[in-house]
């Protein structure tokens, strides 16, 4: 993944994955590639799941949620059940959390 700043939003750019398996001894994902909706369902929230396309210009929602959930914030929701989505990724949990303080 990579950061960038275009004019005052900052963007994240990275390969859309379909999961990823961690060894037991490496904090480092083997990665597989795949669509954008597998990517937007294997994200911690639904804001977190819009895609911008640069070729269209178009913000892309693939949960069908996520524009929503950005305008009617605090709102985080996650795009699967959240017990999946935070069994998953149990440090989702800790995101969340900073997430609704910085949304206040």
């Amino acid at each position: 993944t990579a950061t960038f700043r275009l004019c005052v939003v900052d963007m994240d750019l990275s390969n859309l994955r379909s999961h990823e398996v961690y060894t037991e001894d490496s904090r480092i994902p083997i990665v597989r590639l795949g669509t954008p909706l597998e990517d937007a369902l294997r994200r911690d929230f639904t804001v977190n799941a819009l895609f911008y396309n640069l070729h269209s210009k178009q913000v892309e929602d693939w949960t069908g949620r996520g524009v929503r959930d950005l305008l009617d914030k605090p709102l985080l929701a996650t795009p699967l059940e959240p017990v999946q989505t935070f069994h998953d990724d149990p440090l989702r949990i800790l995101r969340a959390i900073r997430f609704a303080v910085r949304l206040q």
